[in-house]
């Protein structure tokens, strides 16, 4: 099939572009025609892109895919029909041709799973490989319901890591400002009274005079370094693998920050590892998938690491052990789950006490950045006091009344 570029009119006579994949324009009109769209006008692209001003799909609207396919899988619907009319209810043109492409390709005769896989931007490979074992061993409902509940942690996760960020980074930022403000305006405006008092200045203000001009002279380079530092490791880390392996490192030891991305990371490893494990995929098939959605580079080398050790015959709990990355938590319930048989409940329970951990460490952390940041402003500001206030005062106590 080739990516056509559309444009349709649809129930209610707004135009719509978009993209989709069809044999011919015949083939395009009908697949249209099925999604409630009447074809204007459309052509072969060049390029296999995505969706002009459709965006991508979010979290969200998985989560809504799933449930929707869960509840109808367990009710005895088929799963066309689920799909249709999961289709009508979707808002997000992008989505839309994503089921709509599911249909035509479950309709002409793959599996789920091999639909979902012509979608590799929007279905991640754990994702399809739950979905293919769900439908190989005939409980796709509650691979789905598992998915869902996933997708629902993902999303706390997610929302949890943006609020430990956001805040340092707000505050943070209005005591930069006031900082610009101070060395590129209020400074400058005290410098020259204070070089018409005719007297020796102290040190300290000579070196707040020095801090102000160099921001006056280079305030440009000063507001572009964060930019440029930013897109240089992001640009480095992605040409020089070893660099992102010792930034990703670094993130894992970094004061305050660094233990709460660890716990981040590993509950989103053991709670991905026990739904697969749990769905019915085997150790070393969920170890591989879990090296791709750990996000870290020396945690998905210590899995690949830790699964050939499990190849080469080495039980689960000694190989995750042998490479001295993981916490005792951890290992200690890897040994629980398989002494007892029950490795995803294990993992599940290293899961819950790691997501506790983290919000319980978000509020302590963030507790101690709105104090630490005040302080950090009051000794700017009391330096700048001391540094324009003092001459004065010396001046003052040396006049003659």
């Amino acid at each position: 099939m080739a990516l056509f570029t559309y444009k349709a009119i649809d129930t209610s006579g707004k135009a719509v572009l978009g993209r989709i994949d069809a044999a011919n324009v015949f083939d395009l009109e009908q697949r249209l025609s099925r999604m409630g769209l009447d074809l204007v006008n459309g052509a072969q692209s060049a390029q296999r892109t995505r969706l002009i001003g459709g965006g991508k799909v979010t979290r969200q609207e998985l989560i809504n895919f799933c449930f929707h396919l869960e509840q109808l899988s367990s009710a005895g619907v088929p799963i066309v029909e689920g799909l249709t009319d999961l289709r009508e209810s979707v808002e997000n043109p992008r989505f839309r041709e994503v089921i709509s492409g599911l249909i035509e390709s479950i309709e002409g005769g793959d599996s789920v799973s091999q639909a979902l896989a012509d979608f590799p931007e929007v279905f991640s490979r754990v994702f399809i490989s739950l979905v293919r074992s769900g439908e190989q061993t005939g409980r796709l409902s509650e691979v789905l319901r598992s998915l869902t509940e996933s997708l629902k942690w993902e999303d706390e996760l997610a929302a949890q890591t943006k609020k430990l960020m956001m805040y340092p980074a707000f505050v943070g930022s209005i005591v930069v400002l006031v900082t610009f403000f101070l060395m590129t305006y209020l400074v400058p405006q005290m410098t020259g009274f204070l070089r018409n008092m005719g007297q020796a200045i102290p040190l300290q203000t000579r070196i707040l005079v020095a801090v102000s001009d160099f921001f006056v002279a280079y305030w440009w380079a000063i507001m572009a370094a964060p930019f440029v530092l930013w897109f240089g490791i992001k640009f480095a880390a992605r040409s020089y693998p070893s660099i992102e392996y010792a930034i990703d490192g670094y993130k894992l030891r970094a004061p305050l920050i660094g233990p709460i991305l660890r716990k981040i990371t590993l509950s989103r490893f053991a709670s991905s590892f026990a739904m697969m494990y749990s769905s019915g995929i085997t150790v070393l098939d969920a170890i591989r998938s879990c090296e791709e959605i750990v996000g870290n580079k020396p945690l998905e080398n210590a899995l690949r690491v830790a699964g050939q050790q499990i190849a080469e015959g080495k039980n689960l709990t000694a190989a995750f052990q042998d490479v001295e990355l993981f916490p005792p938590l951890v290992i200690r319930m890897l040994r629980i789950g398989e002494n007892t048989g029950g490795l995803d409940t294990a993992l599940l329970n290293v899961s819950y006490f790691y997501n506790r951990e983290v919000r319980e460490s978000i509020g302590k952390v963030q507790a101690m950045i709105e104090p630490a940041l005040t302080l950090v402003l009051g000794a700017i500001l009391g330096w700048v006091m001391l540094a324009v206030l003092g001459p004065v005062y010396d001046t003052i106590s040396q006049m003659k009344f």
